[in-house]
């Protein structure tokens, strides 16, 4: 039952500081695997003030989406992603999922100010009120998302095409022999992370450029695009 869960769990119900209360954050968890692991990380991000999206795989078993399902209820600020995808390592349907999750955080009545995503086997080790002073001492107004133009040793990476395949049961993607054409608008890959802190003016921005929409396109049949989609926006002028 959800008291149950708040009270066994020591879930935080209330704003721990004025600064905390004044400032939400937007969480993005994709996860597949280990319940348990789940819960100790929402456990310890949670805050009544920030909001959460969760994209559950969709190739999950139907017992773990019932249980992370049963445990969002018990929460108004903790929400199923609208839209799932099936995902596979390095593939588009990981950048795709981050995405899905962004369009029902921007239509959310909740106004946050930046969003951060992790994935189900990450675990905070710094507290809220740490990661708010943090962002607002070297960042505010700006996005964290490292990165440098792409080396030689990763150019494969969005020269050729690249497909999602299944063998035995187990999705992975693989170079097929098609050159891609250059990426859209004479933009300049950059190579980074596929984690971030982003502002919501520019989630808001990503959602809706044109540029922005291109590069998704032209990044469907790249390997791990999440480690250049958001880092070359980023280094967009402006």
């Amino acid at each position: 039952s959800c008291p149950t869960v708040l009270e066994n769990l020591h879930f935080i119900t209330k704003p721990l500081s004025e600064e905390e209360g004044n400032f939400s954050l937007a969480y993005i968890i994709t996860i597949h695997k280990e319940l348990e692991m789940f819960v100790r990380l929402l456990r310890a991000i949670y805050m009544p003030q920030n909001i959460y999206c969760i994209h559950v795989d969709e190739k999950s078993p139907r017992d773990y989406k019932t249980a992370v399902q049963n445990i969002v209820n018990c929460f108004e600020n903790i929400f199923i992603s609208s839209k799932t995808e099936r995902v596979v390592y390095a593939g588009f349907s990981r950048l795709q999922a981050d995405i899905n999750c962004m369009r029902d955080l921007v239509n959310s009545k909740v106004q946050w100010n930046y969003v951060i995503n992790l994935c189900g086997q990450d675990y905070p080790l710094k507290t809220n009120k740490e990661i708010i002073q943090y962002i607002k001492s070297k960042w505010n107004g700006k996005n964290i998302t490292p990165g440098i133009v792409q080396p030689l040793h990763v150019k494969h990476r969005t020269e050729v095409s690249y497909r999602e395949y299944v063998h035995s049961g187990v999705p992975y993607v693989y170079p097929a022999k098609i050159r891609k054409a250059q990426p859209p608008h004479n933009l300049t890959i950059y190579f980074g992370s596929a984690y971030y802190i982003l502002t919501k003016d520019f989630v808001q921005f990503t959602l809706s450029d044109a540029r922005a929409k291109a590069l998704l396109e032209w990044s469907r049949d790249t390997y791990s695009p999440d480690e250049h989609y958001w880092v070359t926006l980023n280094r967009l002028p402006g």
